[in-house]
Protein backbone atom coordinates (compact mmCIF):
# COMPACT_ATOMS: atom_id res chain seq x y z
CA UNK A 1 0.00 0.00 0.00
CA UNK A 2 1.68 3.16 -1.03
CA UNK A 3 0.42 6.82 -2.05
CA UNK A 4 1.36 8.62 -5.03
CA UNK A 5 -0.04 11.20 -7.32
CA UNK A 6 -1.59 10.84 -10.77
CA UNK A 7 -3.69 12.59 -13.33
CA UNK A 8 -6.88 11.88 -12.59
CA UNK A 9 -7.88 11.67 -16.17
CA UNK A 10 -5.01 8.87 -16.50
CA UNK A 11 -7.26 6.18 -13.98
CA UNK A 12 -9.74 3.85 -15.31
CA UNK A 13 -13.56 3.18 -14.34
CA UNK A 14 -14.29 -0.39 -11.96
CA UNK A 15 -17.26 -2.03 -14.57
CA UNK A 16 -18.11 -4.09 -11.28
CA UNK A 17 -18.16 -1.00 -8.75
CA UNK A 18 -21.07 -1.42 -6.19
CA UNK A 19 -22.59 2.04 -6.37
CA UNK A 20 -23.97 2.03 -9.99
CA UNK A 21 -26.74 4.52 -9.46
CA UNK A 22 -26.12 8.01 -10.36
CA UNK A 23 -25.64 10.59 -7.75
CA UNK A 24 -27.92 13.73 -7.49
CA UNK A 25 -27.00 16.99 -9.04
CA UNK A 26 -27.13 18.62 -5.87
CA UNK A 27 -24.77 16.16 -4.35
CA UNK A 28 -22.28 16.36 -7.30
CA UNK A 29 -22.58 20.06 -6.48
CA UNK A 30 -21.89 19.81 -2.94
CA UNK A 31 -18.68 17.50 -3.54
CA UNK A 32 -17.48 19.77 -6.40
CA UNK A 33 -17.38 22.56 -4.06
CA UNK A 34 -15.53 21.26 -1.19
CA UNK A 35 -12.98 19.76 -3.21
CA UNK A 36 -12.39 23.21 -5.18
CA UNK A 37 -12.25 24.94 -1.54
CA UNK A 38 -9.98 22.23 -0.04
CA UNK A 39 -9.02 19.56 -2.82
CA UNK A 40 -9.82 15.90 -2.27
CA UNK A 41 -9.66 15.27 1.46
CA UNK A 42 -9.59 11.02 1.20
CA UNK A 43 -7.72 9.68 -1.39
CA UNK A 44 -9.57 7.46 -4.04
CA UNK A 45 -8.46 3.39 -3.50
CA UNK A 46 -6.93 2.05 -6.87
CA UNK A 47 -5.56 -1.04 -8.11
CA UNK A 48 -3.66 -2.08 -10.36
CA UNK A 49 -4.86 -3.58 -13.69
CA UNK A 50 -4.83 -7.64 -13.68
CA UNK A 51 -4.55 -7.77 -17.23
CA UNK A 52 -1.28 -6.86 -17.73
CA UNK A 53 -1.74 -3.20 -18.37
CA UNK A 54 0.44 -0.53 -16.75
CA UNK A 55 -2.86 1.76 -15.56
CA UNK A 56 -4.77 1.66 -12.32
CA UNK A 57 -8.32 0.60 -12.28
CA UNK A 58 -11.21 2.62 -9.73
CA UNK A 59 -12.08 0.59 -6.63
CA UNK A 60 -13.18 3.61 -4.27
CA UNK A 61 -13.56 6.83 -5.36
CA UNK A 62 -15.23 7.38 -8.20
CA UNK A 63 -17.29 10.67 -8.18
CA UNK A 64 -13.85 12.00 -6.41
CA UNK A 65 -11.85 10.71 -9.36
CA UNK A 66 -14.62 12.47 -11.69
CA UNK A 67 -15.31 15.84 -9.72
CA UNK A 68 -11.21 16.38 -9.42
CA UNK A 69 -11.13 16.63 -13.39
CA UNK A 70 -14.41 18.69 -13.60
CA UNK A 71 -12.58 21.09 -11.13
CA UNK A 72 -9.67 21.14 -12.78
CA UNK A 73 -7.09 19.51 -11.17
CA UNK A 74 -4.06 18.41 -12.55
CA UNK A 75 -2.64 15.80 -10.21
CA UNK A 76 -4.62 14.12 -7.08
CA UNK A 77 -3.24 11.31 -4.36
CA UNK A 78 -4.09 8.05 -4.99
CA UNK A 79 -4.12 4.95 -2.24
CA UNK A 80 -2.58 2.02 -4.12
CA UNK A 81 -3.12 -1.30 -3.19
CA UNK A 82 -2.97 -5.06 -3.83
CA UNK A 83 -5.66 -6.22 -6.57
CA UNK A 84 -8.28 -8.30 -5.26
CA UNK A 85 -9.40 -11.81 -6.22
CA UNK A 86 -13.11 -10.13 -6.31
CA UNK A 87 -11.60 -7.22 -8.28
CA UNK A 88 -12.41 -5.34 -5.05
CA UNK A 89 -16.20 -5.98 -4.70
CA UNK A 90 -16.18 -6.95 -0.89
CA UNK A 91 -14.12 -3.54 -0.18
CA UNK A 92 -16.87 -1.47 -2.20
CA UNK A 93 -19.39 -3.32 -0.38
CA UNK A 94 -18.03 -2.70 2.73
CA UNK A 95 -17.44 1.13 2.52
CA UNK A 96 -20.21 2.20 0.63
CA UNK A 97 -22.38 0.37 3.56
CA UNK A 98 -20.98 2.24 6.54
CA UNK A 99 -21.60 5.22 5.18
CA UNK A 100 -23.55 7.53 7.14
CA UNK A 101 -24.60 11.24 7.29
CA UNK A 102 -23.79 13.24 10.54
CA UNK A 103 -26.06 14.07 12.85
CA UNK A 104 -26.46 17.74 13.59
CA UNK A 105 -24.23 17.61 17.06
CA UNK A 106 -21.62 16.04 14.96
CA UNK A 107 -22.31 18.60 12.36
CA UNK A 108 -21.69 21.35 15.51
CA UNK A 109 -18.68 19.63 17.06
CA UNK A 110 -16.97 19.39 13.48
CA UNK A 111 -17.67 23.35 13.03
CA UNK A 112 -16.29 24.21 16.85
CA UNK A 113 -13.38 22.36 16.04
CA UNK A 114 -12.61 24.08 12.79
CA UNK A 115 -13.60 27.98 14.02
CA UNK A 116 -11.24 27.14 17.38
CA UNK A 117 -8.82 26.53 14.60
CA UNK A 118 -8.76 30.12 12.92
CA UNK A 119 -11.49 29.15 10.40
CA UNK A 120 -14.58 31.63 10.06
CA UNK A 121 -18.07 31.03 9.66
CA UNK A 122 -17.79 32.21 5.97
CA UNK A 123 -14.97 30.33 4.94
CA UNK A 124 -16.64 26.85 6.66
CA UNK A 125 -19.54 27.38 4.87
CA UNK A 126 -18.01 27.65 1.28
CA UNK A 127 -16.21 24.45 2.15
CA UNK A 128 -19.13 22.35 3.76
CA UNK A 129 -21.17 24.39 0.56
CA UNK A 130 -23.80 25.22 2.83
CA UNK A 131 -25.68 28.70 3.99
CA UNK A 132 -23.54 31.05 6.27
CA UNK A 133 -27.10 31.07 7.51
CA UNK A 134 -26.80 27.39 8.53
CA UNK A 135 -23.06 27.59 9.78
CA UNK A 136 -24.97 29.97 12.76
CA UNK A 137 -28.10 27.68 12.81
CA UNK A 138 -25.73 24.66 13.95
CA UNK A 139 -23.26 27.21 16.15
CA UNK A 140 -26.30 27.83 18.26
CA UNK A 141 -26.10 24.13 19.78
CA UNK A 142 -23.70 25.91 21.93
CA UNK A 143 -26.24 27.60 23.60
CA UNK A 144 -27.94 23.85 24.66
CA UNK A 145 -27.29 22.30 27.64
CA UNK A 146 -24.44 20.00 27.65
CA UNK A 147 -26.71 16.82 29.08
CA UNK A 148 -29.45 17.35 26.24
CA UNK A 149 -26.51 17.56 23.84
CA UNK A 150 -25.61 13.99 24.65
CA UNK A 151 -29.19 12.82 24.25
CA UNK A 152 -29.08 14.42 20.70
CA UNK A 153 -26.48 12.67 19.34
CA UNK A 154 -27.74 9.61 20.52
CA UNK A 155 -30.25 10.20 17.53
CA UNK A 156 -33.29 11.77 19.51
CA UNK A 157 -33.65 15.03 18.00
CA UNK A 158 -36.04 17.79 18.97
CA UNK A 159 -37.83 19.50 15.81
CA UNK A 160 -36.87 22.54 14.47
CA UNK A 161 -39.17 24.86 16.37
CA UNK A 162 -38.50 23.06 19.32
CA UNK A 163 -34.75 23.29 18.91
CA UNK A 164 -35.14 27.23 18.21
CA UNK A 165 -36.40 27.18 21.95
CA UNK A 166 -34.45 25.36 23.68
CA UNK A 167 -31.52 26.75 22.41
CA UNK A 168 -32.55 30.57 22.98
CA UNK A 169 -33.26 29.99 26.63
CA UNK A 170 -30.62 30.65 29.34
CA UNK A 171 -27.80 27.60 30.60
CA UNK A 172 -29.89 28.15 34.31
CA UNK A 173 -33.72 27.64 32.95
CA UNK A 174 -32.44 24.66 30.45
CA UNK A 175 -30.82 23.24 33.60
CA UNK A 176 -33.92 23.09 35.86
CA UNK A 177 -36.72 22.14 33.29
CA UNK A 178 -33.94 18.99 32.07
CA UNK A 179 -33.78 18.55 35.71
CA UNK A 180 -37.75 17.71 35.78
CA UNK A 181 -37.95 15.60 32.36
CA UNK A 182 -34.83 13.69 31.92
CA UNK A 183 -35.99 11.02 30.29
CA UNK A 184 -35.35 7.63 31.40
CA UNK A 185 -32.15 4.94 30.06
CA UNK A 186 -33.31 3.96 26.35
CA UNK A 187 -36.43 6.24 26.35
CA UNK A 188 -36.80 9.14 23.92
CA UNK A 189 -36.62 12.40 25.67
CA UNK A 190 -40.18 14.63 26.13
CA UNK A 191 -39.09 17.54 23.47
CA UNK A 192 -42.22 19.15 23.49
CA UNK A 193 -42.64 19.34 27.22
CA UNK A 194 -39.68 20.86 27.29
CA UNK A 195 -39.34 23.41 24.66
CA UNK A 196 -43.62 24.22 26.42
CA UNK A 197 -41.49 25.00 29.54
CA UNK A 198 -39.00 27.12 28.10
CA UNK A 199 -41.47 29.04 26.05
CA UNK A 200 -41.33 32.79 26.11
CA UNK A 201 -43.42 35.76 24.57
CA UNK A 202 -41.91 37.02 21.54
CA UNK A 203 -42.73 40.75 19.76
CA UNK A 204 -41.19 40.76 16.48
CA UNK A 205 -39.85 43.84 15.26
CA UNK A 206 -41.91 43.63 11.72
CA UNK A 207 -44.77 44.37 14.51
CA UNK A 208 -43.12 47.34 15.44
CA UNK A 209 -44.50 50.59 14.48
CA UNK A 210 -41.63 52.79 16.65
CA UNK A 211 -38.28 53.14 15.19
CA UNK A 212 -35.02 52.99 17.13
CA UNK A 213 -35.27 56.25 19.57
CA UNK A 214 -38.60 54.51 21.36
CA UNK A 215 -36.34 50.91 21.46
CA UNK A 216 -33.64 52.38 22.98
CA UNK A 217 -35.73 54.81 25.59
CA UNK A 218 -37.68 51.13 26.42
CA UNK A 219 -34.66 48.88 26.70
CA UNK A 220 -36.01 46.99 24.17
CA UNK A 221 -32.81 44.47 22.47
CA UNK A 222 -33.44 43.13 19.10
CA UNK A 223 -32.22 39.40 19.14
CA UNK A 224 -32.14 37.94 15.79
CA UNK A 225 -33.94 34.21 15.00
CA UNK A 226 -31.73 32.35 12.88
CA UNK A 227 -34.27 29.77 12.38
CA UNK A 228 -36.80 32.27 10.87
CA UNK A 229 -37.47 32.00 7.07
CA UNK A 230 -34.66 33.86 5.22
CA UNK A 231 -37.06 36.51 3.31
CA UNK A 232 -38.47 37.72 6.51
CA UNK A 233 -37.24 40.01 9.42
CA UNK A 234 -36.76 38.02 12.25
CA UNK A 235 -35.47 40.17 14.88
CA UNK A 236 -37.44 39.23 18.59
CA UNK A 237 -37.01 40.82 22.10
CA UNK A 238 -39.12 38.68 25.21
CA UNK A 239 -39.19 42.56 26.85
CA UNK A 240 -43.30 42.36 26.49
CA UNK A 241 -44.10 45.47 28.68
CA UNK A 242 -41.40 47.59 26.91
CA UNK A 243 -42.43 46.48 22.81
CA UNK A 244 -46.00 47.19 24.27
CA UNK A 245 -45.55 51.04 26.26
CA UNK A 246 -43.42 51.83 23.23
CA UNK A 247 -46.17 50.89 20.52
CA UNK A 248 -48.60 52.46 23.46
CA UNK A 249 -46.50 56.13 22.86
CA UNK A 250 -46.45 55.46 19.33
CA UNK A 251 -49.93 55.52 19.04
CA UNK A 252 -50.72 58.29 21.13
CA UNK A 253 -47.96 60.52 19.30
CA UNK A 254 -49.40 59.89 15.90
CA UNK A 255 -52.77 59.68 16.24
CA UNK A 256 -54.84 61.53 13.68
CA UNK A 257 -57.95 63.69 13.87
CA UNK A 258 -61.03 62.15 15.02
CA UNK A 259 -59.27 59.02 16.10
CA UNK A 260 -58.71 57.65 19.49
CA UNK A 261 -57.21 54.50 21.21
CA UNK A 262 -59.55 51.74 22.09
CA UNK A 263 -59.07 48.62 24.45
CA UNK A 264 -60.15 44.92 22.89
CA UNK A 265 -62.05 42.29 24.40
CA UNK A 266 -61.21 38.74 24.86
CA UNK A 267 -61.69 37.53 21.32
CA UNK A 268 -59.16 39.79 20.48
CA UNK A 269 -61.16 42.86 19.07
CA UNK A 270 -61.55 46.53 19.62
CA UNK A 271 -64.27 48.12 21.75
CA UNK A 272 -66.10 50.52 20.12
CA UNK A 273 -67.53 53.29 21.38
CA UNK A 274 -71.15 52.53 22.43
CA UNK A 275 -73.85 52.93 19.60
CA UNK A 276 -70.63 53.08 17.08
CA UNK A 277 -71.51 51.27 13.80
CA UNK A 278 -67.89 49.91 12.41
CA UNK A 279 -66.84 51.02 8.90
CA UNK A 280 -66.27 48.67 6.37
CA UNK A 281 -66.15 50.33 3.03
CA UNK A 282 -64.01 54.03 2.10
CA UNK A 283 -64.54 56.18 5.50
CA UNK A 284 -65.70 59.90 5.35
CA UNK A 285 -64.59 63.07 6.46
CA UNK A 286 -66.97 62.09 9.53
CA UNK A 287 -65.77 59.09 10.62
CA UNK A 288 -63.92 58.38 13.32
CA UNK A 289 -60.81 56.35 13.68
CA UNK A 290 -59.37 53.86 16.47
CA UNK A 291 -56.17 52.42 16.91
CA UNK A 292 -55.59 49.12 19.19
CA UNK A 293 -53.39 46.77 19.86
CA UNK A 294 -53.66 42.96 18.65
CA UNK A 295 -52.72 39.77 20.07
CA UNK A 296 -49.15 40.08 18.36
CA UNK A 297 -48.71 43.69 19.72
CA UNK A 298 -49.30 45.06 15.92
CA UNK A 299 -51.01 48.53 15.76
CA UNK A 300 -54.11 47.82 13.69
CA UNK A 301 -56.69 51.12 12.75
CA UNK A 302 -60.19 50.55 12.66
CA UNK A 303 -62.96 52.85 11.08
CA UNK A 304 -66.00 53.49 13.27
CA UNK A 305 -69.39 55.93 13.02
CA UNK A 306 -71.04 57.57 15.76
CA UNK A 307 -75.08 58.07 14.91
CA UNK A 308 -76.17 61.70 14.09
CA UNK A 309 -77.05 63.80 17.68
CA UNK A 310 -80.52 64.66 16.29
CA UNK A 311 -82.89 61.91 14.95
CA UNK A 312 -86.62 62.64 13.61
CA UNK A 313 -89.53 62.78 15.98
CA UNK A 314 -91.08 59.09 15.94
CA UNK A 315 -87.51 57.70 15.19
CA UNK A 316 -86.94 56.10 18.28
CA UNK A 317 -89.90 54.28 18.37
CA UNK A 318 -89.57 52.76 14.90
CA UNK A 319 -85.74 51.73 16.09
CA UNK A 320 -87.52 49.92 19.15
CA UNK A 321 -90.01 48.08 17.23
CA UNK A 322 -87.32 47.29 15.05
CA UNK A 323 -85.42 46.43 18.11
CA UNK A 324 -88.12 44.21 19.25
CA UNK A 325 -88.86 42.51 16.27
CA UNK A 326 -85.03 41.42 15.74
CA UNK A 327 -85.65 40.05 19.39
CA UNK A 328 -87.94 37.57 18.10
CA UNK A 329 -86.20 36.36 15.43
CA UNK A 330 -82.87 36.03 17.29
CA UNK A 331 -84.85 34.05 20.06
CA UNK A 332 -86.81 31.37 17.43
CA UNK A 333 -84.67 28.56 16.64
CA UNK A 334 -83.98 28.62 13.02
CA UNK A 335 -80.97 27.47 10.49
CA UNK A 336 -78.24 29.94 10.18
CA UNK A 337 -78.50 32.11 6.98
CA UNK A 338 -75.59 31.89 4.54
CA UNK A 339 -75.25 35.69 5.32
CA UNK A 340 -75.13 37.49 8.73
CA UNK A 341 -76.61 40.56 9.77
CA UNK A 342 -72.65 41.95 10.25
CA UNK A 343 -72.23 40.68 6.78
CA UNK A 344 -75.49 42.30 5.06
CA UNK A 345 -73.58 45.56 6.68
CA UNK A 346 -70.62 45.08 5.23
CA UNK A 347 -71.94 44.35 2.08
CA UNK A 348 -74.06 47.40 2.27
CA UNK A 349 -71.27 49.58 2.29
CA UNK A 350 -69.45 47.60 -0.39
CA UNK A 351 -72.39 48.93 -2.49
CA UNK A 352 -72.65 52.04 -1.59
CA UNK A 353 -68.92 52.88 -2.12
CA UNK A 354 -68.67 50.80 -5.46
CA UNK A 355 -72.18 52.49 -6.56
CA UNK A 356 -71.06 55.83 -5.81
CA UNK A 357 -67.79 55.17 -7.72
CA UNK A 358 -69.72 54.00 -10.40
CA UNK A 359 -71.76 57.22 -10.92
CA UNK A 360 -68.45 58.96 -10.53
CA UNK A 361 -66.01 57.67 -12.58
CA UNK A 362 -68.30 54.83 -15.11
CA UNK A 363 -69.63 56.05 -18.72
CA UNK A 364 -73.27 56.65 -18.34
CA UNK A 365 -75.49 57.94 -21.40
CA UNK A 366 -77.44 61.19 -20.81
CA UNK A 367 -80.85 59.57 -21.07
CA UNK A 368 -79.36 57.01 -18.60
CA UNK A 369 -78.40 59.62 -16.05
CA UNK A 370 -81.55 61.28 -16.26
CA UNK A 371 -83.79 58.21 -16.01
CA UNK A 372 -81.82 57.64 -12.97
CA UNK A 373 -82.18 60.81 -11.51
CA UNK A 374 -86.10 60.00 -11.89
CA UNK A 375 -85.60 56.90 -10.06
CA UNK A 376 -82.89 58.34 -7.59
CA UNK A 377 -86.17 60.32 -5.72
CA UNK A 378 -88.19 57.02 -6.00
CA UNK A 379 -86.11 56.02 -3.43
CA UNK A 380 -87.38 54.69 0.59
CA UNK A 381 -84.85 57.24 1.73
CA UNK A 382 -85.58 60.15 -0.35
CA UNK A 383 -88.01 63.19 1.85
CA UNK A 384 -89.42 66.15 0.13
CA UNK A 385 -90.65 68.25 2.64
CA UNK A 386 -93.64 70.83 1.95
CA UNK A 387 -93.05 74.39 1.80
CA UNK A 388 -96.54 75.01 3.61
CA UNK A 389 -95.23 73.99 7.11
CA UNK A 390 -92.49 72.41 8.84
CA UNK A 391 -89.00 72.24 9.22
CA UNK A 392 -86.37 71.54 6.35
CA UNK A 393 -84.01 69.13 6.89
CA UNK A 394 -82.02 67.93 3.96
CA UNK A 395 -82.65 71.07 1.57
CA UNK A 396 -78.70 72.57 1.87
CA UNK A 397 -77.86 69.07 0.80
CA UNK A 398 -79.02 69.13 -2.45
CA UNK A 399 -78.82 72.85 -3.27
CA UNK A 400 -75.13 72.76 -3.32
CA UNK A 401 -75.14 70.69 -6.32
CA UNK A 402 -77.84 73.15 -7.71
CA UNK A 403 -75.72 76.62 -7.30
CA UNK A 404 -73.51 75.70 -10.34
CA UNK A 405 -76.37 75.56 -12.66
CA UNK A 406 -76.52 79.20 -11.82
CA UNK A 407 -74.21 82.39 -13.44
CA UNK A 408 -73.00 85.32 -11.52
CA UNK A 409 -76.34 86.74 -12.24
CA UNK A 410 -78.73 84.32 -10.75
CA UNK A 411 -80.14 82.77 -14.44
CA UNK A 412 -79.67 79.16 -15.15
CA UNK A 413 -76.91 78.86 -17.61
CA UNK A 414 -74.89 75.66 -17.77
CA UNK A 415 -73.50 73.43 -20.50
CA UNK A 416 -74.03 69.92 -20.64
CA UNK A 417 -70.15 68.50 -18.95
CA UNK A 418 -71.69 71.20 -15.53
CA UNK A 419 -75.13 69.46 -15.66
CA UNK A 420 -73.94 66.20 -16.36
CA UNK A 421 -71.91 66.73 -12.58
CA UNK A 422 -74.44 68.12 -10.72
CA UNK A 423 -76.26 65.03 -11.77
CA UNK A 424 -74.14 62.75 -10.75
CA UNK A 425 -73.56 64.41 -7.55
CA UNK A 426 -77.15 64.60 -6.53
CA UNK A 427 -77.14 60.74 -7.58
CA UNK A 428 -74.30 60.46 -5.18
CA UNK A 429 -76.36 61.82 -2.43
CA UNK A 430 -79.77 60.12 -2.97
CA UNK A 431 -78.46 56.36 -3.58
CA UNK A 432 -77.59 54.49 -1.09
CA UNK A 433 -77.41 50.66 0.13
CA UNK A 434 -76.36 51.14 3.37
CA UNK A 435 -78.85 49.49 5.99
CA UNK A 436 -80.99 51.74 7.81
CA UNK A 437 -82.99 55.15 7.19
CA UNK A 438 -80.16 55.70 4.24
CA UNK A 439 -81.06 52.59 2.07
CA UNK A 440 -82.44 53.40 -1.17
CA UNK A 441 -84.17 49.95 -1.33
CA UNK A 442 -84.85 48.09 -4.72
CA UNK A 443 -83.57 51.61 -6.90
CA UNK A 444 -80.50 51.40 -5.86
CA UNK A 445 -79.89 47.91 -6.75
CA UNK A 446 -81.38 48.94 -10.16
CA UNK A 447 -79.36 51.77 -10.65
CA UNK A 448 -75.87 50.37 -9.95
CA UNK A 449 -76.98 47.08 -12.52
CA UNK A 450 -77.61 49.47 -15.07
CA UNK A 451 -74.40 51.26 -14.99
CA UNK A 452 -72.12 48.42 -14.62
CA UNK A 453 -71.38 48.82 -10.43
CA UNK A 454 -70.29 45.28 -9.56
CA UNK A 455 -66.92 45.91 -11.45
CA UNK A 456 -66.46 48.66 -8.38
CA UNK A 457 -67.13 46.21 -5.69
CA UNK A 458 -64.38 45.41 -3.88
CA UNK A 459 -62.58 41.80 -3.40
CA UNK A 460 -64.61 39.86 -0.25
CA UNK A 461 -61.79 37.50 -0.13
CA UNK A 462 -61.08 38.62 3.31
CA UNK A 463 -61.06 36.73 6.96
CA UNK A 464 -63.59 39.61 7.97
CA UNK A 465 -65.98 38.96 5.66
CA UNK A 466 -65.58 35.06 5.15
CA UNK A 467 -66.16 35.29 9.02
CA UNK A 468 -70.08 36.03 8.16
CA UNK A 469 -71.09 33.18 5.59
CA UNK A 470 -72.41 29.84 6.97
CA UNK A 471 -70.78 26.61 5.98
CA UNK A 472 -73.46 26.43 3.06
CA UNK A 473 -72.44 29.53 1.83
CA UNK A 474 -68.36 28.81 2.03
CA UNK A 475 -68.82 25.35 0.14
CA UNK A 476 -70.98 27.01 -2.53
CA UNK A 477 -67.93 29.38 -3.37
CA UNK A 478 -65.78 26.77 -2.94
CA UNK A 479 -67.41 25.22 -5.77
CA UNK A 480 -67.04 28.17 -7.54
CA UNK A 481 -63.57 28.87 -7.03
CA UNK A 482 -62.69 25.55 -7.64
CA UNK A 483 -61.47 25.20 -4.62
CA UNK A 484 -61.66 22.01 -2.34
CA UNK A 485 -63.87 22.13 0.91
CA UNK A 486 -61.96 21.34 4.52
CA UNK A 487 -63.42 19.13 6.71
CA UNK A 488 -63.49 22.13 9.39
CA UNK A 489 -65.34 25.28 8.53
CA UNK A 490 -62.09 27.35 9.81
CA UNK A 491 -59.82 25.11 7.57
CA UNK A 492 -62.11 26.28 4.44
CA UNK A 493 -62.27 29.70 5.25
CA UNK A 494 -58.43 30.17 5.28
CA UNK A 495 -57.99 28.42 2.03
CA UNK A 496 -60.43 30.30 0.33
CA UNK A 497 -58.60 33.48 2.12
CA UNK A 498 -55.45 32.45 0.00
CA UNK A 499 -57.10 31.53 -2.62
CA UNK A 500 -58.60 35.28 -3.51
CA UNK A 501 -55.27 36.78 -1.87
CA UNK A 502 -54.65 37.34 -5.15
CA UNK A 503 -57.75 37.09 -7.39
CA UNK A 504 -60.81 39.50 -7.05
CA UNK A 505 -63.61 37.82 -5.11
CA UNK A 506 -67.53 38.89 -4.82
CA UNK A 507 -69.60 36.95 -3.17
CA UNK A 508 -73.34 36.45 -5.33
CA UNK A 509 -75.42 37.96 -2.44
CA UNK A 510 -73.71 41.00 -2.82
CA UNK A 511 -73.96 41.74 -6.90
CA UNK A 512 -76.81 44.48 -7.95
CA UNK A 513 -78.47 42.78 -10.23
CA UNK A 514 -81.75 42.11 -7.65
CA UNK A 515 -84.03 38.40 -8.07
CA UNK A 516 -86.32 38.50 -10.62
CA UNK A 517 -89.32 37.80 -8.30
CA UNK A 518 -88.28 40.26 -6.01
CA UNK A 519 -87.93 43.07 -8.85
CA UNK A 520 -91.84 42.16 -10.10
CA UNK A 521 -93.16 42.01 -6.80
CA UNK A 522 -91.87 45.57 -6.26
CA UNK A 523 -93.16 46.54 -9.42
CA UNK A 524 -96.31 45.66 -8.60
CA UNK A 525 -96.80 46.60 -5.38
CA UNK A 526 -95.58 49.98 -6.99
CA UNK A 527 -97.56 50.57 -9.49
CA UNK A 528 -100.81 48.57 -6.84
CA UNK A 529 -100.31 52.15 -4.89
CA UNK A 530 -100.25 54.37 -7.72
CA UNK A 531 -103.32 52.99 -8.76
CA UNK A 532 -105.35 53.24 -5.07
CA UNK A 533 -104.10 56.69 -4.79
CA UNK A 534 -105.89 57.85 -7.47
CA UNK A 535 -109.35 55.43 -7.26
CA UNK A 536 -108.97 56.93 -3.41
CA UNK A 537 -108.65 60.86 -5.13
CA UNK A 538 -111.49 60.03 -7.89
CA UNK A 539 -113.94 58.95 -5.20
CA UNK A 540 -113.23 61.63 -2.68
CA UNK A 541 -113.80 64.85 -4.55
CA UNK A 542 -112.01 67.04 -2.85
CA UNK A 543 -109.28 64.38 -1.13
CA UNK A 544 -106.08 66.37 -0.86
CA UNK A 545 -103.11 64.69 -0.37
CA UNK A 546 -101.43 65.25 3.23
CA UNK A 547 -97.51 65.38 2.69
CA UNK A 548 -97.32 64.30 6.74
CA UNK A 549 -99.47 61.04 5.99
CA UNK A 550 -97.18 59.80 2.40
CA UNK A 551 -93.88 60.34 4.61
CA UNK A 552 -95.39 57.76 7.37
CA UNK A 553 -96.89 55.87 4.78
CA UNK A 554 -93.21 56.20 3.17
CA UNK A 555 -91.48 54.95 6.73
CA UNK A 556 -93.70 51.99 6.72
CA UNK A 557 -93.01 50.85 3.27
CA UNK A 558 -89.05 51.32 4.40
CA UNK A 559 -89.98 49.03 7.88
CA UNK A 560 -92.21 46.34 6.07
CA UNK A 561 -92.54 46.32 1.88
CA UNK A 562 -94.71 43.08 2.00
CA UNK A 563 -97.25 44.95 3.72
CA UNK A 564 -97.53 46.84 0.31
CA UNK A 565 -97.93 43.92 -1.32
CA UNK A 566 -101.05 42.44 0.05
CA UNK A 567 -102.83 45.93 0.51
CA UNK A 568 -106.43 45.27 -0.05
CA UNK A 569 -108.28 49.01 0.91
CA UNK A 570 -111.96 48.36 1.02
CA UNK A 571 -113.71 51.51 -0.19
CA UNK A 572 -114.96 52.02 3.45
CA UNK A 573 -111.67 52.09 4.52
CA UNK A 574 -110.81 54.51 1.61
CA UNK A 575 -113.23 57.00 2.64
CA UNK A 576 -112.25 56.95 6.19
CA UNK A 577 -108.41 57.81 5.25
CA UNK A 578 -110.08 60.73 2.26
CA UNK A 579 -112.12 61.82 5.69
CA UNK A 580 -108.55 61.91 7.82
CA UNK A 581 -106.64 63.60 4.99
CA UNK A 582 -108.93 66.53 4.89
CA UNK A 583 -109.71 67.03 8.57
CA UNK A 584 -105.33 67.56 9.09
CA UNK A 585 -105.13 69.48 6.30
Amino acid sequence: MQIMKVDPRALKENPDRMRQSKSSPQADALMLATIKAVGIVQPPVVAPETDGGNGYIIDAGHRRVRLAIAAGLEEIEILVVDAANDNGAMRSMVENSVREALNPVDQWRGIERLVALGWTEEAIAVALALPVRQIRKLRLLANVLPAMLEQMALGDMPSEQQLRIIAAAGQIDQKEVWKAHKPKKGDTAPWWQIANALTKKRMYARDASFGDDLAQAYGIEWVEDLFAPADQDGRYTTNVEGFLGAQHEWMTANLPKRGAIVEVNSWGQPELPKKAAQVYGKPSKSDHTALYLDRDGKVQTVHYRMPEAAKPKGAGAAESAASNDDGDAIASPKVRPDVTQKGHDMIGDFRTDALHDALGRAPIEDNMLMALLVLAFAGQNVRVDSGADGTFYGGKRFTRHAVALFDEHGKLAFDQDTLRVAVRSVLIEVLSCRRGMSNSGMVSRIAGEAIGADKFLPNMGSEEFLLCLSRQALEASCAEASVQPRPKVRETRAALVEHFANEHFVHSSARFAPPADELLDWIRASSATDIVGAASQDDGGDHVDDPAEDQEGHFDEAADQDDLQDADFSDHEEQDAGFDQRDAA
